[in-house]
């Protein structure tokens, strides 16, 4: 099932700039390291989710990027931001060849499967 997006035909014209535009240099700047690097783990401190996924990566021989949006104290609203570009609900977000592959837990599972380096040997998405 699609997740469900509003539509621009059903926002007032008054409101559309202001909705495409909203906290669009951070995902924007998410989007650049996606394009660049194999690996982008987007986190932020004080949780212990995105360490847990660069460990996992780490003992996995798999370099990554890792950028961070503050904390739970502070950037609720630029985070939120990358959760409504993604629609994944937490940190971390785990990227791989240019695909949201889910938080620590689903790399994990993608790591146990042997399906993480499958990913990694097959060619970017688009």
């Amino acid at each position: 099932m699609p997740r469900p997006i509003l539509d621009e035909s059903h926002m007032h014209p008054a409101i559309r700039d202001k909705v495409a535009g909203s906290r669009q240099t951070l995902v924007q700047e998410v989007m650049t390291a996606i394009r660049q690097h194999d690996v982008v783990v987007v986190g932020m401190a004080m949780n212990p989710f995105p360490k847990k996924a660069r460990a996992l990566l780490n003992t996995a021989g798999v370099p990554c990027t890792y950028l961070e949006y503050g904390s739970y104290l502070n950037s609720w609203r630029d985070r939120n931001a990358l959760k409504m570009w993604t629609g994944w609900p937490t940190f971390p977000m785990v990227f791989v060849k240019g695909t949201l592959i889910g938080g620590a837990g689903e790399l994990q599972a993608l790591i146990d499967r042997g399906e993480l380096k499958v990913l990694l040997d097959k060619p970017r998405s688009s």
